[in-house]
């Protein structure tokens, strides 16, 4: 059998054990160390969650207009080109030749041309002079515009040899190497990420809840430490068949931002001139929600609340009426050491 004493002190709730002056074993109360704010009206940044995806902002398949092996392949995947630059080039000597051929084809039909001037009286070389209409008939009677049109379709045909960026941005996709014979088959992808477009639903209920220019943070999953912040650009005005709304945000580019990534996406609206608390500041009693108050008489007293709006920090909370519960800007509430509190604890403030 345990001796009397250690039966004793194991039964304690707290607090420490001492003699008396008559040498009795007593019980010291425990006194709750606890850290209060006071309570005050804010704006509070009401928060709605959801995931979403990445999509550049412009972004282009890029493919030649004709086939052939390729004689340049001047970008890799990851690297950057500037608008206009050369991606690649394909080898077509017999586009080349046939770039020749029309030109050569054009001067002798300018000449033929000149020669129908002259021989209507008008000066060499002097097309200003001439009247429209005697104009086009010597263009087609000396085949100058079917051979200006020839050439034209040969520069084209040759144009189509060389594949340039549309716009600056980043390359994507690139699997073909030189000699390679490439069709017209994308060659590459060009994504231009000085800007993400973010796609992500909400439900209809939330609908109200969105505009267009509400901020937004973006935090991909890939990567937890690191967020940006954007805005609504779009909503889309209609509900689809499982109850959710379209909406797309934007944000500015980043190298750990990539084209297709999975984000979680926070939206914010601001509430004005609410009651706010710290979420660890309300706590579970009878399956109520609860909130500590701090009195100069050193005790903590539960007040009944309602969560009327919640973020990842904070609650917007209001008295329960039902339960007669009263709250108000001023009162000093309890943020820490409340999880084992009962209405009427003796508590001291934390130094």
């Amino acid at each position: 059998m345990l001796p009397l004493t250690a039966l004793f002190s194991c039964g304690m709730v707290g607090g420490n054990t001492e003699s008396g002056a008559d040498g009795r074993l007593q019980q010291t109360p425990l006194v709750n160390q606890v850290e209060v704010i006071t309570l005050e009206k804010a704006d509070f940044a009401k928060e709605l969650l959801s995931n979403g995806k990445l999509s550049a902002s412009a972004r282009a398949s890029l493919s030649f207009s004709t086939s052939g092996p390729l004689s340049e392949v001047n970008v890799r995947s990851g690297q950057h080109a500037g608008k206009g630059s050369v991606l690649a080039r394909l080898d077509r000597p017999d586009l080349a030749l046939a770039l020749e051929s029309a030109q050569i084809t054009l001067e002798k039909a300018q000449m033929d041309l000149y020669d129908y001037l002259v021989g209507q009286g008008y000066p060499a070389r002097d097309t200003l002079s001439v009247p429209a209409d005697l104009l086009a008939t010597a263009k087609m009677k000396s085949g100058y515009a079917n051979a200006r049109n020839a050439l034209a379709r040969a520069r084209q045909d040759m144009d189509g040899t060389v594949l340039r960026a549309p716009f600056s941005g980043r390359v994507a996709d690139v699997k073909l190497r030189r000699h390679d014979l490439a069709g017209t088959e994308p060659f590459c992808t060009l994504i231009d990420d000085t800007a993400f477009d973010v796609d992500f639903t909400v439900m209809e209920s939330e609908y109200g809840f969105l505009s267009e220019g509400l901020p937004v943070t973006v935090t991909p999953y890939a990567d937890g430490s690191f967020s940006c912040r954007g805005k609504i650009v779009s909503i889309n005005p209609s509900v689809d068949r499982s109850g959710q709304i379209s909406v797309r945000a934007r944000v500015p580019g980043d190298r750990r931002l990539l084209d297709g990534m999975n984000v979680k996406v926070t939206v914010a609206r601001m509430l004005p001139g609410q009651l706010v608390v710290p979420r660890s500041a309300v706590v579970i009693r009878d399956n109520l929600d609860v909130l500590f108050t701090y009195t100069d008489d050193g005790k903590a007293h539960w007040t009944y609340v309602n969560i009327v709006a919640s973020n990842s920090t904070s609650h917007v909370v209001t008295a329960n009426k039902e339960r007669g519960a009263s709250l108000s800007e001023g009162d000093r509430v309890i943020v820490s050491g409340n999880l084992n509190l009962a209405d009427g604890s003796d508590v001291v403030l934390s130094q």
